[in-house]
């Protein structure tokens, strides 16, 4: 497991991204110095943003150069899907998974799952306004007062820097 860390990078970030070219630019030449520089040669993807989105397109552009990447997609619900829907995603993944530790997480499925491919990366390369806070939310209708969540972002970088990766923060 641990070579396979050496080698291995996953993405994060909000779900709504300012894509402009310099980004598109600077992602690109980011995942391909991790893949030559630093023989990164596995990419660990979630799901639910338009950063994810981005990577995934630029990671399958570059795989027509570096033939040899691997994309994996870990899934966050549904831990039986159909085999439809599995040949599907292996249409745009080299692999995908659903981690068994997850099978009862409920809400907190999306960050169990952003954890699970950060402890499996040496390599973050992420989207993160620290200044970026979600829409604010009643716990339920009979609540008087909204509450401030935290950004799932926020909880993702937090633990990837507690756990001593390399970021790369591309925002």
């Amino acid at each position: 497991m641990e070579d396979i860390k050496l080698h291995s990078c996953c993405f994060f970030g909000h779900r709504k991204i300012n894509e402009t070219s310099e980004l598109v630019e600077r992602l690109a030449k980011t995942i391909e110095l991790l893949i030559t520089d630093r023989d990164v040669n596995t990419f660990y993807f979630g799901s639910k943003s338009e950063f994810d989105d981005l990577c995934h397109k630029i990671v399958t552009d570059l795989k027509e150069k570096y033939p040899h990447i691997k994309r994996i997609y870990v899934r966050s619900v549904f831990q039986h899907i159909p085999d439809w829907y599995e040949e599907s995603l292996l249409k745009h993944y080299e692999g995908i998974y659903f981690p068994e530790h997850m099978e009862n997480a409920g809400g907190a499925s999306y960050v169990e799952r952003n954890q699970e491919m950060i402890n499996h990366s040496k390599f973050c390369v992420v989207y993160y306004d620290k200044n970026y806070l979600p829409p604010r939310r009643k716990n339920s209708k009979r609540d008087l007062f909204d509450y401030q969540p935290k950004s799932g972002t926020a909880v993702a970088y937090d633990y990837a820097v507690k756990n001593k990766k390399i970021i790369i923060n591309c925002f």
